[in-house]
């Protein structure tokens, strides 16, 4: 981010702490915010009075900035004969525990594009900064939540993206890296991927957009955020290296495995809720998301057939089918608090200049 920006937001660090659904937590992201960085709440996956609750809990424990995140998807197509097809594929997985899968699948997050009762309650809320993961909303929301005076990213994987966002008046492009933890950012899944790493991509960007640039993907350390800051970036955004901190919601087994680190591999895949995501591999990418698997039901349906898979095996004690996202340097995360963490990564930028 820019000076300008970072002064009119009041952050001392340029460093934002990346929303990431079922993992931050209103204590993470005031803990992040508190200690002078911008620390951020996911609420794509909540309803509009969901989120308004979790933005209060925030403010309960800050009154510093934060940043809030909606998804922003192209809203999902039923297809009972797809998700069909797809359930029977599940089957075997389900009967290893017992069980059967579910009867029919749901559109379980609705996309702020269809979601006016979110938009609204942003606009009476006015969080310092909301952004947008898989695409742009129609251009009458970004110009009503600009003009209530709320700073806009938007998450881009390739040039034709950061274009299209600044041609929107968004504020800031967060540049997001094949590296990156979690769901890729990309407008349209059924368009090529670049599959561009970080500084790659900043590379791209730094010429042929005038916006800030945040960097997003592999980023876990003092040196890692010199290097971004030296391919353009203004800022950088990080998931995985607070996934570990005592205020995340991860749970025990997300926590065991990043302790175990090394021996371990992250890929993407599509199988697990119908977009690419990047997480660390087990039963959901090697069997669930094997090559021959049907056609996947649109997203978020997919991901509604693997939250009960995960159910249906963890009532077997089984933690097999979980769903671990993490980018590619994930085992470099430190379990400490977030505001220590803030304060190491602060003290390594110096060091590394």
């Amino acid at each position: 981010m820019s000076h300008d920006l970072l002064s009119k937001l009041d952050i001392r660090y340029p460093i934002i702490q990346a929303p990431m659904a079922g993992i931050s937590t209103p204590a993470l992201a005031a803990a992040v915010s508190e200690a002078g960085g911008l620390g951020s709440i996911a609420v794509g996956h909540m309803t509009a009075e969901g989120a308004r609750t979790a933005i209060a809990a925030v403010r309960e424990r800050t009154a510093r900035p934060f940043h809030v995140n909606v998804f922003t998807h192209a809203p999902a197509r039923a297809d009972p004969a797809r998700e069909a097809t797809w359930l029977a594929w599940l089957r075997p997985h389900f009967e290893r525990f017992g069980a059967q899968p579910p009867a029919a699948l749901s559109e379980i997050y609705r996309s702020f594009l269809e979601d006016d009762a979110m938009c609204e309650m942003l606009l009476e809320e006015r969080p310092a900064v909301v952004s947008f993961h898989f695409g742009l909303p129609q251009q009458e929301k970004i110009d009503v939540l600009k003009a209530a005076g709320i700073v806009l990213f938007t998450t881009a994987t390739s040039l034709d993206e950061a274009r299209q966002i600044e041609e929107a008046g968004i504020d800031v492009i967060v540049a997001q890296g094949i590296e990156a933890g979690g769901h890729r950012g990309m407008f349209d899944p059924s368009v090529p991927d670049p599959a561009l790493p970080t500084f790659e991509l900043l590379e791209q960007l730094r010429d042929k957009v005038s916006l800030p640039l945040v960097a997003a993907g592999g980023i876990m350390d003092g040196k890692h955020i010199r290097t971004a800051f030296y391919h353009g970036a203004s800022a950088v955004q990080m998931g995985s290296a607070f996934i570990a901190c005592p205020e995340s919601s991860a749970p025990p087994h997300h926590r065991a495995l990043i302790a175990q680190g090394g021996g371990l591999q992250t890929a993407l895949t599509a199988a697990i809720s119908g977009r690419p995501a990047r997480g660390i591999v087990n039963r959901l990418f090697t069997e669930v998301g094997a090559e021959g698997h049907p056609p996947l039901p649109d997203y978020p349906i997919t991901y509604d057939a693997a939250k009960a898979l995960h159910a249906a095996a963890s009532g077997k004690n089984s933690q097999d089918y979980s769903v671990n996202w993490g980018g590619t340097n994930f085992a470099q995360a430190r379990a400490m608090p977030a505001g220590e963490l803030i304060a190491t990564l602060a003290a390594e930028i110096n060091e590394a200049v």
